[in-house]
């Protein structure tokens, strides 16, 4: 009896547990039901993408950028395609390792490239814009968790030709100086996102781009010539070094239109390679920055004269034999000259000459010509970051202010001016509006928007103009301090420029000065406009004889290069000339 009672409580303990046991299961079950119900139903998406990113992943493709060619459609800014290595970090198994391989085949820090391989951020670049031998060493070692991305690059064929003036892009192809920056929303393309499809090791086994990857951007047509723009680069290098100069800038114009045909620079900077240049030189310094011009700003006081009708070329002035009081300043002639003309005043470039000029004509005259030249106001380019000089009020003119303008000290103006002033001359007196763009048109080269010469205003009379070119034709003729610009077969007008340099202090330097030399040929039709500024120069530092060969170089190979025949009775000059003369 006894055995049978324990028996069945053993068979109703067993069955208790069976019971405990199966509520158990139910309650598991009923738990894990829940989860994937909550999981099917309310966390779906996020599911979806989670596991969507472990073998698709959408990367940002910048679209191509377009073309920036030459007036005759040479290339001077093209797009390539590159490769960017980047790393996925939680996938890098050995970070020692991969960092060592990598910094010794791209050449940079291991302790950088460790870091990134340790970063919590699910992706890094290790190195944008490989080139190729880069890009073919790493894939070469299969690296887990390195990837190779396709860009796009931005590549200047010509490497350091017409660097400032064209600018460059930063690694993620928006325009950051000159041309670039001025059109990039035309030269840059649409972006687009690329989907790049994985699987489970990683491996790139799809790639879908998005239709607005085909949208590239429009190219760009420039009135730069190519060939005008090395001989401008060449003939500059050449005088800064031969001087051991800070500097120089040229710029070649069409008088007739405006058009700019080549604007150099020295110090020169490759863009394809900006980094590993300084700043300073990244910026197009003949648009940028102002400087006095010395005795380059008589020749439109003389235009101001001449247009007033009270000065006539051959009015005679005397210039106190080298020395004339202002006041409590004193001006210098560099040769003592006693009576001279308006001519002969620019031809010898008098200052005291200069100072009569402006004492006969009045400040508000000289103000208001020096205005409609375009002095002290922007030009209106497309270009980033043009300086409108300085050109004060004439109320706030005193009378030493007004000498020292009327030859150049107190007034201060860029290359981009000089030359666009000197242009009104030479095209009987109507100014221009600077350009450098010509055209912008698609990627079959159907124009998109073309761009004509714009007339400003007329400056100065037909015949005024006539006058004042015939008188800087005498500046290159025998005696006149431009005389080292005179080309043999052509005639010549110009005005060399030499000025002082402020120092730190505010104080005209006694060793540091800008020469500069404006001009013009053919004289009666003129076809080229050019300035030249070499900044410091070292010893001699006369505008006659340091700016003024770097023109005759430029204007002379740059007719024979446009074919532009010799002017039948032009006089034959001796080349070999060279003077040492007041700018």
């Amino acid at each position: 009896m006894v055995k049978k009672n324990i028996n069945a409580m053993t068979n109703k303990y067993i069955r208790l547990r069976v019971l405990l046991v199966g509520l158990a299961f139910i309650a598991l079950f009923a738990v894990i039901g829940a989860k994937a119900v909550h999981l099917q139903v309310y966390r779906s998406p996020w599911l979806a993408q989670k596991a969507s990113s472990q073998y698709e992943q959408s990367l940002k493709s910048n679209g191509k950028r377009g073309t920036v060619y030459d007036r005759n459609l040479r290339e001077m800014a093209v797009t390539i395609d590159v490769t960017s290595i980047a790393a996925r970090p939680s996938r890098i198994e050995q970070p020692q390792h991969t960092a060592k391989a990598l910094a010794k085949i791209l050449k940079t820090d291991r302790r950088k490239i460790l870091k990134k391989l340790k970063a919590k951020s699910p992706f890094v670049w290790i190195k944008r814009q490989a080139n190729p031998k880069e890009t073919a060493a790493v894939k070469a070692l299969e690296l887990a968790g390195i990837e190779f991305v396709p860009e796009r690059k931005r590549f200047y064929p010509n490497k350091t030709l017409a660097s400032q003036a064209l600018g460059f892009t930063g690694l993620d192809g928006y325009g950051l100086e000159g041309i670039e920056f001025a059109y990039d929303r035309y030269l840059r393309g649409t972006d687009s996102n690329q989907m790049v499809y994985k699987d489970a090791l990683g491996q790139v086994f799809d790639k879908r781009q998005s239709a607005a990857s085909l949208n590239t951007g429009h190219n760009i047509i420039l009135t730069i010539d190519r060939t005008i723009q090395y001989i401008a680069e060449s003939a500059l290098e050449e005088s800064v070094n031969k001087f051991s100069a800070r500097s120089g800038m040229a710029i070649v114009m069409d008088p007739q239109t405006g058009a700019i045909l080549a604007m150099a620079h020295v110090p020169l900077f490759n863009p394809n390679a900006y980094m590993d240049f300084s700043k300073e030189l990244w910026r197009n310094r003949a648009i940028t920055d102002p400087f006095e011009p010395g005795s380059t700003m008589k020749i439109f006081s003389a235009a101001a004269a001449i247009e007033s009708g009270d000065i006539k070329a051959h009015d005679i002035f005397f210039c106190e034999n080298g020395a004339y009081k202002i006041g409590r300043n004193v001006v210098h002639d560099i040769k003592k000259h006693g009576w001279l003309s308006l001519q002969q005043i620019i031809k010898y470039s008098s200052n005291i000459g200069a100072v009569k000029i402006s004492e006969k004509l009045g400040r508000k005259r000289l103000h208001a010509m020096y205005r409609k030249f375009g002095f002290g106001a922007k030009s209106g380019i497309d270009s980033p970051g043009e300086t409108a000089g300085s050109l004060m009020p004439y109320k706030r003119w005193t009378t030493v202010d007004t000498g020292a303008i009327s030859f150049g000290y107190g007034v201060a103006v860029s290359a981009l001016q000089l030359v666009t002033a000197a242009s009104a001359i030479a095209n009987d007196g109507v100014l221009m509006k600077p350009y450098f763009v010509q055209a912008i048109t698609d990627q079959t080269h159907e124009p998109l928007k073309q761009f004509q010469p714009q007339k400003v205003r007329r400056v100065i009379s037909i015949q005024t103009a006539r006058t004042v070119r015939a008188i800087m034709k005498t500046v290159t003729n025998e005696g006149g301090t431009g005389v080292n610009a005179a080309l043999e077969g052509y005639t010549v007008c110009g005005k060399t420029g030499t000025a002082r340099k402020l120092d730190e202090n505010g104080i005209y330097s006694k060793s540091k000065y800008i020469a500069s030399f404006i001009g013009f040929t053919p004289a009666e039709k003129p076809r080229l406009a050019i300035v030249v500024v070499i900044d410091e120069p070292q010893g001699l530092y006369y505008g006659g004889t340091v700016a003024a060969p770097v023109f005759r170089r430029i204007a002379r190979e740059t007719l024979h290069y446009l074919n532009i025949p010799p002017e039948s009775g032009a006089k034959q000059f001796a080349t070999s000339r060279r003077i040492e003369a007041q700018g």
